[in-house]
């Protein structure tokens, strides 16, 4: 028998988010946009990532936070 995956709260989305080895280091997490999107909404993903301090981009279907509050600079686009 199958079980059907429930999905998480947005704040059990984001405490798993956050709670990665790399974002407590200060570094870098992705996440498919489409779970992103799913789970939380944009509007509430974007507004956490603001409150943290942190920035994040989007390409080809994936979100990439850079958990710290140092610039990003794109290097070439």
């Amino acid at each position: 028998m199958q079980h059907a995956t429930l999905p998480m709260s947005p704040e059990t989305w984001f405490r798993h988010l956050f709670s990665a080895q790399s974002a407590r280091d200060g570094g870098v997490v992705r996440r498919k946009v489409r779970d992103m999107e799913r789970m939380v909404g944009r509007d509430v993903f974007t507004a956490e990532i603001r409150r943290r301090g942190y920035s994040a981009v989007e390409n080809a279907g994936q979100v990439i936070v850079f958990c710290n509050a140092e610039p990003v600079r794109v290097v070439v686009g």
